[in-house]
């Protein structure tokens, strides 16, 4: 890790989830745009303003636009239609969105093949030992102008192979590599080095650091820290007493820009789980149909990203939060491990079974955990649609006792029954 030549890069995408649907909508370009709150419905015009909401959605990203209006992702919809009553807002479209991450990415190994993924739009990339294309002018016969030609590069390559725009910081290690990107978006090439600490990264927020979240940015702002600067000032003795004997001695060392991690290139993923939180709070007993169609739906998502990924599990888990905010979580192991929707689907529903529905729902979730390559498993592969009508028998519905007919063509028939 103390290698001189040492360059990582982190590119992160810019305004990732709203650049995908200006693609799709390219008529929204240069307006203030919100993705998030409710799922695509399917029809010609899914777009309204913010002011015609209701409900508890949150922005999960916005445009530029947007952003100068006081939108930022997290934030409630209810609270972003104050701010800005005439953005657009749009549903969010996962799958397009993990479409266009795959594209990305591979347009990056493609140059650069050490590559950590750190989720949907961004990546640390190791340029250490890597050159520039041949074909790629390079403006001088220096490290950091080949670097900058590396990157731009990158950049380029992201761009024709999506149709998007990226940012990208490069620095002597992923701390700074990340502060950086952030530095000049959108469309930013930022190369920052230890010389550039003092400029560029001490005057920046505290909270720019990657790992001090709102809770120890606001304690250190009530101890008269604001700034990184401020922070690599403070006495290493003094931020341990504050903090504790590990993170104080972190942030004394991040403050400074040192950081040693390398670019992890591969590990293997734990669990693969879908979750979503419902517009409005729903019953078990009234809107049962709903909640049922719901839970199918997560079910068949998370099966179809285990297909996507190359993996299969045995432990199937249900997440649900009341309108409480209780949170409840249920476990099952099955025998052998599975990315066929319908089993996780039974497996989910026999944990269903396992809590109260006595209250109001908020949030449902499914995972599939203890994961496994399906090359190293004998799993079968995943079951055609049926192409007969749908089953009108009646099933018992996980959220209650009742029997109920599933809807044709929306909740696909779990027992498989030869009707």
């Amino acid at each position: 890790m103390n290698d001189p030549r040492r360059r990582v890069a982190h590119l992160d995408m810019d305004a990732f989830y709203a650049s995908v649907e200006l693609l799709r909508y390219p008529e929204l370009r240069g307006k203030a745009v919100v993705i998030g709150g409710g799922r695509r419905s399917g029809t010609d015009s899914p777009f309204t303003t913010l002011r015609d909401y209701v409900g508890r959605g949150v922005a999960t990203t916005a445009t530029y636009e947007a952003r100068a209006l006081g939108v930022h992702s997290g934030m409630g919809l209810m609270k972003a239609a104050g701010l800005a009553p005439d953005a657009i807002r749009l549903p969010a479209d996962f799958d397009a969105y993990r479409r266009y991450s795959r594209l990305f990415k591979e347009a990056v190994a493609a140059i650069a093949p050490l590559i950590e993924d750190r989720g949907i739009d961004e990546i640390y990339i190791d340029l250490t030992d890597v050159a520039p294309p041949a074909h790629v002018a390079r403006d001088g016969a220096t490290a950091d102008a080949d670097t900058r030609a590396l990157a731009q590069a990158i950049k380029d390559a992201v761009r024709a192979a999506t149709g998007l725009s990226s940012s990208i910081g490069i620095a002597p290690n992923k701390l700074l590599a990340k502060i950086a990107s952030d530095l000049d978006k959108p469309d930013g090439l930022t190369l920052v080095t230890f010389a550039d600490l003092a400029a560029r990264i001490w005057p920046l927020p505290a909270r720019k650091i990657n790992g001090i979240g709102p809770k120890a940015a606001a304690k250190l702002e009530a101890l008269g820290i604001r700034t990184i600067g401020e922070l690599a000032h403070a006495e290493p003795a003094w931020l341990v007493d504050q903090f504790g004997r590990h993170y104080g001695a972190w942030m004394h060392e991040v403050a400074h820009g040192r950081d040693d991690r390398a670019v992890v290139a591969y590990s293997e993923p734990k669990s693969i789980s879908r979750e979503t939180t419902l517009d409005r709070d729903l019953s078990p007993t009234r809107d049962r149909a709903q909640l049922t169609e719901i839970f199918t739906e997560l079910c068949l998502h998370v099966a179809g990203d285990l297909q996507r990924a190359g993996y299969a599990g045995r432990t199937i888990g249900l997440k649900l939060r009341y309108d409480n905010f209780k949170t409840v979580t249920r476990d099952q192991t099955i025998d052998a491990p599975t990315q066929d929707g319908p089993t996780i689907r039974r497996a989910a529903g026999e944990c269903l079974k396992r809590v109260a529905l006595d209250r109001r729902i908020r949030l449902l979730g499914v995972r599939v955990g203890s994961l496994v390559p399906i090359a190293e498993v004998g799993v079968e592969p995943p079951r055609e649609p049926d192409p007969r009508p749908p089953c009108s028998r009646r099933a018992l519905c996980p959220f209650g006792t009742r029997p109920v007919t599933y809807p044709p063509r929306e909740t696909p028939c779990l027992a498989r029954r030869a009707c």
